[in-house]
């Protein structure tokens, strides 16, 4: 894969963009295929879909137009999907195979358990605990096939990383979570740092409502930034990749320009003392 922007070294030795376009809420074909050619164009090089936003094969027909217009080739570009909750369990092989029929790009470059719990059953049911084991054991095989390039997993809490630990055959590569300045997961961020798991980024700007934030505006008009370049940065400076959405392909532009200014020390640790543990998307602590 080529390296135009900084990357992170996975524990399995494959190198993951510290900066992609997430897809959630891009509908429809065309809307897919704009955001698709303005991230490319940008220097964007990986693109974080899941089979629950419904848009997988949108990305993918994207992707086989697209390639070859800017030059590029499925080597060169990271994809990461996931399994939805629908799936855990019994009918995860079913939906690992339908995310790669889905995007029909021979393989995936990473693919996530979505979600701790399993569709349709409440979140204390003693069955979520084996559903994940058993979908853990399908995405290794699917691993080991060459079919998924690494595996990981998505919202979970450190009981759930500890869970899937004692009892992995290959230790996830990748955690994704929401974090932003105002939840800086520092336990949950320890726990990677200790088992060699990237750590990495959803909602980096709260769902939008930081970038109304006060500190964050004074150090946007500061650097003479937008208040998303500020927030995104702050998280890849820390080594943390992202994953900014927008269907808009000014924004994808606009998001992408994070590598060519530094935020000092002094203002890292102003937006960092932001932290208030405070969630603006879902809460997984609940799910046994």
């Amino acid at each position: 894969m080529t390296d135009p922007q900084p990357s992170v070294l996975l524990n399995n030795g494959t190198r993951m963009p510290l900066l992609g376009l997430g897809t959630f809420r891009l509908r429809g074909e065309e809307d897919t295929y704009n955001a698709v050619n303005a991230a490319l164009k940008s220097g964007y090089r990986a693109f974080d879909t899941a089979a629950v936003y419904g848009n997988e094969a949108h990305l993918g027909k994207a992707l086989h137009r697209l390639l070859p217009k800017h030059g590029l080739t499925r080597e060169d570009v990271f994809i990461t999907s996931k399994l939805g909750p629908k799936d855990q369990g019994s009918k995860a092989r079913d939906g690992c195979t339908k995310s790669l029929e889905q995007l029909g790009l021979g393989y995936i470059d990473l693919y996530l358990i979505h979600w701790p719990g399993t569709q349709g059953l409440v979140q204390d049911d003693k069955r979520n605990p084996e559903n994940r084991a058993q979908s853990w054991e399908v995405l290794e095989e699917f691993y080991s096939e060459g079919k998924f390039r690494a595996i990981g997993v998505s919202n979970y809490t450190i009981d759930h990383m500890q869970e899937l630990f004692r009892s992995c055959k290959v230790p996830p590569a990748v955690l994704q979570v929401e974090f932003h300045p105002k939840l800086a997961q520092k336990d949950l961020r320890d726990l990677c740092t200790d088992k060699v798991v990237c750590f990495q980024a959803y909602s980096s700007l709260g769902t939008g409502l930081l970038l109304l934030n006060d500190v964050v505006l004074d150090l946007a008009k500061h650097y003479s930034r937008t208040p998303a370049q500020v927030l995104l940065r702050w998280a890849v400076q820390q080594n943390i990749p992202v994953l900014p959405k927008s269907s808009q392909p000014e924004r994808v532009e606009e998001n992408g320009r994070l590598f060519d200014f530094e935020i000092s020390k002094k203002d890292m640790e102003r937006l960092s003392a932001l932290d208030c543990g405070e969630k603006f998307c879902w809460d997984p602590k609940l799910v046994s």
